[in-house]
């Protein structure tokens, strides 16, 4: 039988308002925990969550059909498998490695250096609202190619898109909407995607227009499904871990002062912060036959929900797992933001993050551009720290206030 305690359920009110402090008791006591309201099973313990992750043939992504695909208008990177996953993968990843990579930070920092201005000499700012969320969907329109300007409106498409992906469950007036911001990011794309067929660039669409498999172009469906999951990928771990980072640091000032006197060690803070409270907390799978996990069986046809921030705070696969500690020696700092990573904030195995490395570069960038800016960094009077989200959670606001800066932002390293 389903083990369905310990309350408060995952569904809970209470459970949202901060999921760390049951994840102990849920390893502990009911590490197959079933939520009867969704028919779901929720696995919580590092070494069950790595298995279910890296089978790729008993948990397969199948779910993705009802969860992911109607509001990305086709079926995304990880429904797909064998060769077809192999090359259009590949189309992806290439433009967030190597030489693209390189121009890329280039434009993150650009990007991070317009929004940053206007507040330099204020000596405040919310980090979330002002900041990590217009950067995130700016970088990642220059990285497709989109026009800038139109980001507001984009990011509220993209907004709907997120919550049908992300929802335990929607009200029919939900899903209407969601399926609305979804079909209208369709209509938006379709010309931007004809335009790039006709006359490619640099850009990320051209380059998925341009690509081919088993010799054939992909379709515009394909490219729309493919673009829409760059959206997703590339903006949802950017502001929430970039927040994260600089509030574990506020709160760690010891280690603060470490990272700002060694900037070789912001790589290892911001593994860390990923671990310790991934931006992404759930990813699905469906078991495709029975499974047994700790003495209980998950059921074939069964979705199985992985419990990222319970598995990274697993006493097993961490020492001290509740502590923020960018010098613990079992981070693997090197391997943290690759498919042999010990945490799995971007999941592991084949599946892994098409944009883990984008997302290195992306936090590295701008933590190393703000870092020397906001001296004196702390939370502003009256602050009260909140985070939100189940399937995805990150802080609400980060209110902070520094010293005003009089130094202009340093160039990027290679050049302009």
């Amino acid at each position: 039988m389903p083990v369905v305690s310990p309350r408060p359920g995952i569904l809970s009110e209470a459970f949202a308002a901060d999921p760390y402090r049951h994840f102990a008791r849920l390893r502990e006591e009911s590490p197959v925990h079933y939520e009867p309201a969704i028919d779901s099973y929720f696995l919580s313990r590092h070494q069950d969550v790595k298995r279910v992750l890296t089978d790729h043939e008993m948990f397969t992504t199948r779910t993705l059909q009802a969860r992911a695909e109607p509001v990305m208008r086709g079926p995304v990177l990880a429904q797909m498998t064998g060769a077809e996953h192999t090359a259009k993968r590949k189309i992806v990843v290439r433009g967030f490695t190597g030489r693209a990579l390189q121009h890329q930070k280039r434009a993150i920092h650009a990007n991070a250096a317009e929004l940053m201005a206007p507040f330099l000499s204020r000596g405040r700012m919310d980090l979330v609202n002002d900041f990590g969320k217009p950067f995130a969907i700016h970088v990642t329109l220059d990285v497709l190619g989109l026009d800038r300007k139109d980001w507001r409106q984009v990011a509220a498409w993209h907004s709907g898109v997120a919550e049908f992906i992300t929802s335990m469950a929607l009200t029919p007036e939900r899903r209407l909407h969601c399926m609305d911001c979804a079909e209208q990011l369709e209509a938006y794309l379709a010309p931007v995607i004809e335009q790039r067929r006709r006359h490619p660039g640099e850009d990320l669409i051209s380059k998925l227009c341009a690509a081919e498999f088993d010799g054939i172009a992909l379709s515009d469906r394909d490219v729309t499904a493919l673009i829409i999951n760059v959206l997703a990928a590339a903006t949802e771990p950017a502001d929430k871990t970039l927040a994260l980072l600089f509030k574990h640091l506020i709160d760690h000032p010891e280690q603060m002062a470490q990272v700002r006197e060694d900037p070789n060690l912001l790589t290892a803070a911001i593994a860390e912060t990923l671990r310790r409270t991934p931006p992404v907390q759930l990813i699905p799978r469906q078991a495709e036959r029975d499974a047994v996990f700790a003495g209980t069986t998950v059921p074939a046809g069964a979705t199985v929900f992985c419990l990222i921030g319970a598995a990274n705070r697993d006493p097993d696969a961490f020492t001290a797992p509740d502590t923020f500690d960018i010098h613990r020696p079992d981070l693997g700092t090197a391997r943290s933001f690759t498919a042999a990573a010990q945490h799995l904030a971007f999941g592991t195995g084949l599946h892994q993050c098409a944009g883990a490395a984008f997302a290195r570069a992306e936090i590295e960038t701008v933590a190393a551009m703000l870092l020397p800016l906001l001296d004196q960094v702390r939370y502003s009077p009256g602050f009260r720290y909140q985070e939100t989200g189940l399937y995805t959670r990150g802080p609400v606001s980060l209110l902070l206030d520094f010293t005003p800066s009089t130094k202009a932002v340093p160039p990027p390293l290679d050049g302009p």
